[in-house]
């Protein structure tokens, strides 16, 4: 060995080392989850792999064959310049790629269903189903900028950038945010489900191992994104009744007015804990009201319901009787044969 293929042998070393010692920091708990619904999204994208595989490795081995069986140099192969149709590669060329489909297809139709977030869950994982009367954990979510609160309704506690539940408890999620959309996501437990501002997503879940597993946004929001973390505690049944008192005991109840405190923008912040939450506090922040300041967007909705503010609150507005239906009749609007809204007299049936 040559003294410079020495000096060399080092930096190859080095070369070779390198992807190996990134890949070494990956992290697989995706495909290596803990919680029964993110372990069959794993094995969802296990199979879909397989079905998509069993296309791309044949075409990607015919292409390599077909390139090298009729190179120009290989006089051997044969000539046909005239050649133009083959019903039986057609079929495989057609069939085979539809068969995928159809089971992809199906495949992708029964986990939609199987796998939807609104669905209570029917089993704790493979060999264990939910007992009947099982009450989940209602944990309600929002997405604050840049920090994650849980009110915890049954407990009466809440916290910021910190939640636990008991392992083989299911979990009901009751997910909104403050401000801008961002994304609930626990790769330990289940896929990532939208917080948007005024409306509520639901996520139903379960954690079947104890542990301390890590949540994120995965959906930009602004500045804050990057340290929008919080950490997912699985714990026993005694850990977790633990876990509550202790936050019971960790300070004064969280008002409207801490809230709104809360609500500003802050990134980094570390854990917080109320012993007690307002109550109505998570509706008014879904609805858009914890200021107190504007009407709830229940009551604008139940408004439109009922047939609008606007035509409620038009002057001159009479109940007219039309055959058998009584209907609201606005008799003071504008219209060229009454250029100034004057009351007309009501129209007697």
């Amino acid at each position: 060995m040559t003294s410079t293929s020495l000096r060399r042998s080092p930096a190859r070393l080095l070369f070779t080392a390198l992807p190996a010692a990134l890949l070494a920091g990956c992290d697989t708990i995706v495909m290596k989850p803990h919680g029964d619904v993110a372990a069959q999204q794993a094995q969802l994208i296990v199979t879909s792999t397989f079905l998509m595989l069993l296309i791309i490795v044949p075409v990607i081995a015919l292409t390599l064959w077909f390139a090298f069986r009729y190179r120009q140099s290989n006089t051997e192969a044969p000539y046909s310049p005239d050649w133009d149709h083959s019903t039986r590669l057609e079929l495989v060329i057609w069939g085979a790629p539809l068969l995928i489909i159809i089971a992809l297809g199906t495949i992708t139709w029964i986990s939609t269903h199987k796998l939807d977030p609104y669905r209570p869950l029917d089993r704790i994982d493979a060999q264990h189903a939910v007992m009947p009367m099982t009450k989940p954990l209602v944990v309600q979510v929002v997405a604050l900028d840049w920090k994650w609160l849980f009110i915890y309704p049954e407990q009466g506690i809440a916290t910021v950038n910190e939640m636990a539940a008991p392992v083989d408890r299911p979990i009901q999620f009751r997910i909104t945010a403050s401000n801008v959309m961002n994304t609930f996501y626990v790769p330990a437990l289940a896929g990532m489900v939208y917080a948007m501002p005024g409306m509520e997503t639901q996520l139903q879940a379960v954690i079947n191992k104890a542990g301390d597993f890590d949540g994120f946004s995965a959906n930009y929001s602004g500045a804050g994104f990057s340290d929008m973390r919080f950490r997912f505690l699985g714990q026993s049944d005694e850990d977790f009744a633990k876990w509550v008192e202790a936050n019971r005991k960790a300070g004064e109840p969280l008002s409207r007015a801490a809230y709104l405190k809360l609500e500003q923008p802050s990134a980094r912040e570390p854990v917080h804990r109320w012993g007690g939450v307002e109550q109505g506090l998570y509706d008014a922040i879904l609805n858009r009201c914890a200021d107190g300041q504007k009407m709830c967007t229940h009551q604008m909705m139940a408004i439109d319901a009922a047939g609008g503010m606007g035509k409620g609150g038009v002057a001159g507005l009479r109940q007219q009787r039309v055959g058998d239906q009584q209907r609201a009749v606005v008799a003071a609007l504008c219209t060229p044969a009454n250029p100034t809204g004057a009351a007309q007299p009501e129209i007697k049936q």
